[in-house]
């Protein structure tokens, strides 16, 4: 069983995993909800520096499990995680690793931009400076800079980086939100829902990020669209009822799928 123990995470390097080794590996991974078993029997390895889109209906688990990768769950009272979860071969439930700094190495986008009520460079700059990553104003603002221009920021904010992040319009703060995760030099970054409460032309810029990112992040992303699912990753799981359905590359899960349940859902059967 996993337990919800912090203590000061290890400061070994971890050794980036070769293109043919996985970045994340899950195994016979469980998630309880007081008495609700709401995660059953998962096994999967996301590969490194590449796209892994996690599909299925509402209330299938599937945000549950990303949830899982960054220790997200243990903020809730009655959930329970068992089962092994490793990054680069190291068990991020072992009670030396220290969530916080797993979670600056596994960075976070929500469904819901959630801009910090704060200037967009104190935004961006929050998270390197509590973690040290900054010994100078000079640092941190080329730190701030990179990940604005990471994000595809940098040349619509470059002259107002005093402004509230508040007043970006929803896709700007969409990639304000990025751009705060990525600041930290993180090595995956999760994606719950990311553009669902954004317009088409937003939705188009994110995703073009998304693209662009995986050449130095491995990325895992919720979605409900299955367009978008086959634009920008390279790996697709489906979940259902709590259950992996089934795992592949992506242009085999849209166009001969495994499993039936696939099948149905991609063709919206059920949903």
């Amino acid at each position: 069983m996993m337990n919800n123990i912090s203590t000061t995470m290890t400061t070994t390097p971890t050794k980036a995993p070769a293109m043919n080794e996985p970045k994340i590996s899950a195994r016979n991974v469980q998630v309880y909800y007081g008495e609700k078993h709401a995660i059953k029997d998962v096994n999967i390895d996301i590969r490194p520096r590449s796209v892994t889109a996690f599909i299925g209906p509402s209330g299938c688990g599937k945000s549950t499990f990303l949830r899982c990768i960054n220790r997200m769950n243990d903020t809730i009272a009655n959930c329970r995680v068992e089962g092994n979860i490793s990054i680069d071969s190291e068990n991020i439930y072992d009670p030396k690793v220290d969530p916080v700094q797993l979670r600056a190495k596994v960075g976070m986008v929500f469904q819901k931009p959630n801009p910090f009520p704060k200037s967009i460079y104190e935004n961006v700059a929050y998270g390197p400076r509590i973690h040290g990553l900054a010994r100078k104003k000079s640092e941190l603002d080329d730190i701030v800079s990179s990940a604005l221009q990471k994000a595809g920021l940098w040349g619509e904010v470059k002259d107002r980086l005093d402004s509230p992040g508040t007043g970006l319009s929803g896709g700007q703060q969409q990639r304000l939100c990025i751009a705060r995760a990525v600041a930290v030099s993180p090595e995956v970054i999760l994606m719950d829902e990311p553009c669902s409460a954004l317009d088409p032309i937003a939705t188009a810029k994110v995703e073009e990020l998304i693209h662009e990112l995986r050449e130095n992040f491995t990325i895992v992303i919720v979605t409900h669209s299955m367009q978008q699912a086959a634009r920008v990753s390279q790996r697709t799981a489906m979940f259902h009822l709590g259950n992996l359905v089934e795992e592949n590359d992506t242009d085999k899960m849209f166009t001969n799928p495994d499993d039936q349940r696939t099948q149905d859902y991609i063709m919206g059967r059920f949903g």
